[in-house]
């Protein structure tokens, strides 16, 4: 089996993913918001000069947070004004998450209902970025 790079592996040595990296301001306590809102748990941290880089997991899905780099194309919400980019979070209980993110400190934007066959609500974190927590309906 061939990759992208024309490099061979044998078939299941390496598994594509896509992941996100959320640039923050305060990147210590947007990882702090975000165990409390979703439960994440810390796989791997860099920190320095105060800035960090943690790669988080949310029940096996995985995310990044850092600081923000406006210098190195990476400006967090705040620098841009708004947020182009919506996270999608797909958990068993919508409705207790976005509770659990709101008691952390996140904003609803809209509550958790059920339409076009998804149960989904919508909220802002403190960092700026948008996440709809929700799960596709049987």
């Amino acid at each position: 089996m061939s990759d992208n790079n024309g490099s061979h592996r044998p078939a299941g040595a390496f598994k594509t993913i896509i992941t996100a990296t959320l640039a923050v301001r305060g990147g210590a306590a947007a990882v702090e918001f975000y165990k409390k809102a979703f439960g994440a748990v810390e796989l791997y941290r860099v920190e320095g000069g105060g800035d960090v880089v943690c790669r988080l997991g949310v029940s096996g899905a995985e995310f990044w947070v850092s600081d923000e780099s406006p210098e190195h194309g990476n400006p967090s919400p705040e620098t841009l004004g708004g947020c182009s980019v919506r996270m999608l979070l797909m958990v068993e209980d919508p409705s207790a998450v976005v509770k659990q993110a709101i008691a952390a400190g996140a904003t609803e934007v809209y509550p958790v209902g059920e339409e076009h066959g998804w149960q989904l609500g919508r909220i802002v974190d403190p960092f700026g970025h948008h996440w709809e927590v929700g799960r596709e309906l049987a």
